[in-house]
């Protein structure tokens, strides 16, 4: 059959199914007729794959709704109780549309099969919820986001008993669970009133938000400074981008000592459709035109955001003509760790066997500052699991003390109380990094220009492609497969040194469909199909002696491999 043909079989199975309701049956007779539609609804499963489910809402195979959610859920379920005869869950949903009816599906989907589920009655940001699958000794935990997908997008993320996100052994045997459960008759649930009843629910609530802020706070290095005076100081704009980090960053600030901190009302509520900005991405600089607005009204030193589940953070800072820039996540994170490892040795406080983790696709210059201050470094692929999974591992073994974890994707960690980026601590130190430099006459500019004065100058860019559906799949894979079996010998004049093809399983890391490659001046490029979205990205990196010389550098690399790429998609 071809793949019209295996989704046409498919919609007519759904419109036939008397376990798919009335509403859905009536969303999928609303395409009747239209092939395309259809057969992009229902060409395939939406694939649960190692970063879980992520897909447009909707009814369908490819889409996320009640029904891709409880056939996960029961599919996981079977899973746990291979592994524990008693297996608990905490699960956490973050402000996008559907995201408490999913995330109660999927609470009694767990029920059903008689595993103990913990559940926030509201949204919660996605750190928090891997601290709570910890503190509480809970066997996996489940978080209902998108990140920072366009509104149209949900997600389900699962994680295993250390709050980390499945890694790949872990999701491949979930996979293989989940793709056992052949049709929704085999989807176990319970009622909330006989999951309630059974003890089967149980709902978390003030207590756990305490110890999580709790927590955070006690990452913070100086408190001290910052309850005297110095975090009154600090003029913090701060907007969580209708999404979970409201309360949570807010009341850490709070907790510190950094005070003087107004909130977007726009952007402060909760709100699925996202609708005062284009994407809610810290990453972009439009989704702080609001913010920025509000700063040069009451002078601000610092804008931070945080992304709907509140995972990610993007600061914004004064440059030296009193501008308000987008610090990119590369400057944020060598920011941060230049500022935790100096105030750790300052203290006389750095261990000896300091790690600080980042990803293959993240500047080196976080690791050039990092080595200079006595850490190791140690790359991993992209994706905060493989960070919190080499934290489980020197956790366990002894052999490093955890420093700081970062990726370019503004995601940050420092602190073993979780296993997955945390918006709220970085917020918090980002924040307190301005207040402590603040109190030298220096902004977070002044210091970033001090850094490349002592490093280099390092700049890198990020494009992406949005290839969508079937056609889109193909695209994508025949990009990686030209410039896999026809590499580049050179890009913008520079010839390429090396070429990294981690596919292979490279440097001990798990087999990823990644290509990066190493030019001789030391700059880089990398290719990256998403795992969560319809792109492939690709990533690049120069270094130079000046910002002028190596933003042309950079162009350069970029215009110079787009061509490429783009006349392939």
């Amino acid at each position: 059959m071809s793949v019209t043909e295996i989704a046409s079989a498919r919609y007519q199975a759904w419109l036939n199914d008397p376990l798919i309701d009335e509403a859905t049956k009536a969303e999928l007779q609303s395409i009747a007729g239209d092939e395309k539609e259809i057969t992009d609804r229902f060409y395939r499963d939406l694939e649960f794959g190692t970063g879980g489910l992520r897909g447009v809402m909707g009814a369908g195979t490819n889409r996320l709704n009640a029904y891709t959610v409880g056939k996960a859920t029961q599919g996981l379920a079977n899973w746990l109780l291979e592994q524990s005869s008693a297996p608990s869950v905490v699960i956490a949903h973050d402000s996008r549309n559907n995201s408490p009816e999913f995330t109660l599906e999927a609470a009694l989907v767990l029920a059903g099969n008689g595993i103990k589920t913990y559940l926030f009655p509201s949204l919660r940001p996605t750190p928090q919820l891997s601290f709570a699958v910890r503190s509480l000794g809970a066997s996996g935990g489940i978080v209902i986001t998108a990140s920072h997908n366009p509104p149209e997008y949900n997600g389900y993320k699962a994680y295993g008993p250390e709050g980390c996100q499945l890694v790949p052994h872990e999701a491949e045997q979930a996979i293989a669970a989940i793709q056992k459960v052949g049709s929704f008759s085999e989807i176990k649930r319970l009622s909330r009133e006989a999951a309630e009843a059974a003890g089967l629910l149980v709902w978390l609530g003030e207590k756990e938000d305490r110890d999580f802020v709790e927590t955070v706070a006690a990452q913070s290095l100086n408190r001290e400074l910052l309850k005297s005076g110095a975090g009154k100081d600090l003029n913090v704009i701060f907007t969580p981008l209708h999404g979970t980090g409201n309360h949570p960053v807010r009341n850490v600030l709070q907790e510190i000592g950094i005070t003087n901190v107004s909130v977007v009302k726009e952007q402060e509520e909760p709100d699925g459709y996202f609708s005062t900005v284009k994407s809610p991405n810290p990453e972009e600089r439009e989704a702080f035109t609001l913010a920025i607005r509000q700063a040069q009204e009451n002078g601000a030193d610092l804008i931070i955001g945080t992304d709907p589940d509140a995972d990610r953070v993007g600061a914004v800072v004064k440059n030296n003509e009193g501008e308000y820039v987008v610090l990119s996540g590369n400057q944020s994170g060598a920011l941060m760790v230049n500022y935790v490892l100096s105030q750790l040795k300052e203290r006389g406080q750095l261990p000896a066997n300091g790690v600080v983790i980042k990803t293959i696709v993240t500047s080196e210059m976080g690791a050039d500052i990092a080595r200079a201050h006595g850490a190791e470094v140690i790359d991993t692929l992209t994706g905060f699991k493989y960070i919190g999974e080499k934290m489980t591992e020197f956790e366990k073994n002894g052999s490093h003390t955890f420093l700081f974890g970062y990726e370019e994707s503004y995601g940050y960690l420092t602190g073993t109380y979780a296993r997955d980026k945390d918006a709220v601590v970085a917020a918090m130190l980002i924040a307190e990094a301005a207040a402590f430099y603040k109190q030298q006459g220096k902004t977070l500019y002044d210091v970033l220009l001090e850094l490349y004065a002592q490093y280099g100058t390092y700049l890198e860019g990020l494009e992406s492609r949005t290839l969508k559906g079937l056609d889109g799949v193909q695209k994508i894979g025949a990009i990686m497969d030209s410039f896999r079996s026809n590499p580049p010998q050179e890009a913008a004049g520079v010839k390429v040194q090396e070429v990294l093809d981690y596919s292979l399983g490279l440097d001990g890391l798990p087999k990823e469909n990644v290509l990066k490659y190493l030019l001789e001046d030391g700059s880089w490029f990398t290719l990256r199909p998403s795992g969560t979205e319809p792109k492939i990205k690709v990533y690049f990196a120069v270094r130079g002696d000046s910002q002028p010389a190596a933003g042309q550098a950079l162009e350069a690399l970029r215009g110079s491999v787009m061509t490429r790429v783009d006349s392939m998609a």
